[in-house]
């Protein structure tokens, strides 16, 4: 079937990418993994594709034009995923720009990088040593600090430093209802600098703090995506070279303070309640009106077992000393049970020495069925070695703290945050 054939049959606003990744990635063991760990967005808002972080989930999500894609072929949808991915890894979506640099620049920068390792791109696709083009005389396979410093004299003096493609000068979108044809993003806008194929709208619209959430989690992903490469004994159409460099995001090290603080402040909910002394908008001085009381209520359940030092105590403890101005913890002590005599309340702005109360084995079953079945924590914190049996799923978000020489050997795989004490 040809393109125009595809576009036709199809309704544009009902193709679904979830629905053919799978099918698109089945010889792409890595990307695949990757794929099901980000989530994909349909949205007319941007012309073809794009990666981003969401800045209240600190997630990678791709969003996705339905009628750009529905007009590709299997071939060039493969491509633009794989494309979207190698954003993700490389870290382009998340640092790396630069500074002083143009964005625009640094747009052409990363898809030159990128794209010299994919051969089914959409028309618009940025591709060093490609005839007829600015990129001509550049070889593949370079990195995109390579490719900056190697740009093409474009005699850019049309656009403001910072200013992404695809935006005006005051900042809007210049197309937002998905109406613009895709297959020219290969052409300019003036300044003689090429538009990129996809979307970089989306970078670096976060905080640093979510950034280095993200990028934790990204971590976490591609462990799980190299793992999942292991099993299949293949990283499909990714060269070795390009393996390495991305097996080196491993070795990143995010401050665990900064990804505890983020867990804490992420699990606030606002509690709502009546006030006489707040006028309702709405109906004046006939309702009372509503105030909110943002307080996280996190539970933190401390492995007793001799294995968990006491310098390991010390550093969470004075962590929490810290988060416990914007958030009410409940301490569980456990070993192979929970003592609920021993539990209790680290309200806010007490400060609280580490102290161990009990000594013996290790079971997460007993923390976890203590916090699901009490109910109204928002949160699950659980310090240990990790030396015991996986646990039950939590009915709330839980996050697992340990120290280097534990997270090597874990005794169980879990797809919840993994976060290192150092």
């Amino acid at each position: 079937m040809t393109q125009q054939g595809v576009a036709e049959d199809m309704n544009f606003s009902e193709f679904d990418l979830n629905m053919h990744t799978a099918r698109l990635l089945m010889d792409e063991p890595f990307f695949a993994a990757i794929s099901r760990r980000i989530d994909k967005r349909a949205s007319f808002a941007i012309p073809t594709a794009g990666v981003m972080v969401n800045p209240d989930t600190a997630q990678f999500e791709m969003l996705y034009n339905p009628k750009f894609f529905a007009g590709l072929t299997d071939d060039e949808r493969r491509d633009v995923l794989k494309h979207e991915f190698y954003h993700v890894v490389f870290l382009h979506v998340t640092d790396r720009m630069p500074e002083g640099v143009k964005m625009k620049l640094w747009n052409v920068a990363t898809d030159l990088a990128i794209n010299s390792h994919l051969f089914n791109l959409p028309k618009g696709g940025l591709i060093p040593g490609e005839r007829g083009t600015p990129f001509e005389n550049l070889p593949r396979g370079q990195s995109a600090e390579w490719y900056l410093a190697n740009m093409p004299d474009f005699n850019n003096q049309g656009e403001g430093e910072g200013q992404s493609s695809g935006e005006s000068s005051d900042g809007s979108s210049s197309s937002d209802d998905g109406s613009g044809d895709p297959g020219s993003s290969g052409s300019s806008s003036g300044d003689g600098i090429p538009d990129s194929l996809d979307d970089h709208s989306g970078w670096g619209s976060c905080s640093q703090e979510v950034k280095d959430m993200a990028k934790e989690r990204l971590k976490d992903i591609i462990r799980k995506a190299s793992d999942d490469c292991a099993k299949n004994n293949s990283w499909g159409s990714v060269p070795s070279d390009t393996r390495k460099k991305i097996m080196k995001v491993l070795e990143s090290k995010i401050d665990w303070r900064k990804v505890l603080r983020y867990f804490v402040k992420t699990s606030q909910k606002a509690n709502r309640s009546s006030s006489i002394k707040r006028i309702n908008r709405r109906y004046a001085y006939i309702h009372p009106g509503k105030k909110s009381n943002r307080v996280a209520k996190v539970a933190i359940s401390i492995d007793q077992s001799g294995s968990v030092d006491d310098g390991m105590l010390a550093k969470f403890f004075a962590e929490l000393n810290k988060l416990a101005e914007i958030a009410e913890f409940t301490v569980i002590p456990f070993d192979t049970r929970v003592e609920e005599d021993l539990i209790w309340t680290w309200k806010k702005g007490q400060k609280v020495e580490k102290e161990r109360t009990m000594c013996g084995g290790t079971c997460f079953n007993a923390p976890t069925d203590y916090v699901n079945s009490h109910g109204g924590f928002d949160g699950h914190i659980i310090l240990t070695d990790l030396c015991a049996p996986k646990p039950k799923p939590s009915k709330v978000q839980r996050m697992w703290m340990t120290t280097p020489e534990y997270a090597q050997r874990p005794y169980f795989t879990t797809k919840e945050r993994l976060v290192v004490i150092d």
